[in-house]
């Protein structure tokens, strides 16, 4: 579905526009899908206007994988943020993460990376990832912040690219993987007798 932008757009409004295109494309098509005349006519520009922006489809790449990766690292710091607080289940870190790489695109796009032989175009997720534990991990240095995220992001990677053909061969629920992401979750963070929190 085309969402055509007629009005007259900033630069950073444009690229904006397009960089969330080509994540909707990817979610809903597959990698095949994104290509710069494709985004170009998910909102109603010119393949020379995607080429002025991007450079070239590697380029439109590389900037999908920062917006992609900065979502993610958002949505999984303020899990983790209101987790800490009391204000949210620790699941909901389970969630987000199970979310960011399935329904927003993160899984399709390293795949996607991966397999085109683009690692290259990877490395704005992994060091927004990185950037995130680091983050999460000061003040917490006594517990496993690197391991766990480690474990969740390949849980969750490996869930929105086999999940659902996985768990029907299996005879699962397709959320099966998700309840289990949990469990290891809760049972590897400290009880409130031995002090801290997640």
């Amino acid at each position: 579905m085309s969402i055509a932008v007629r009005e007259r757009l900033s630069p950073e409004e444009s690229r904006a526009a397009a960089l969330e295109a080509a994540r909707r494309l990817l979610i809903d098509h597959g990698p095949q899908a994104v290509t710069l005349k494709a985004v170009a006519a998910e909102i109603g520009k010119t393949h020379a206007n995607l080429l002025h922006h991007f450079g070239s489809a590697a380029g439109l790449q590389g900037e999908l994988a920062r917006f992609i990766g900065r979502r993610v690292t958002a949505e999984i710091a303020e899990a983790v943020a209101r987790a800490r607080q009391g204000e949210a289940d620790p699941i909901e870190i389970v969630d987000r993460t199970f979310d960011a790489f399935g329904r927003e695109g993160a899984g399709a796009l390293a795949a996607w990376m991966i397999l085109s032989g683009n690692r290259d175009a990877l490395n704005p997720i992994l060091e927004a990832i990185h950037e995130l534990v680091d983050q999460l991990g000061e003040g917490h240095e006594d517990k496993p912040v690197h391991d766990h995220t480690l474990w969740l992001v390949l849980a969750a990677l490996g869930d929105s690219l086999l999940g659902g053909p996985m768990a029907e061969a299996l005879g699962l629920p397709r959320e099966r993987a998700r309840e289990l992401a949990r469990a290891h979750l809760i049972a590897g963070m400290p009880r409130e007798d031995e002090g801290g929190g997640a």
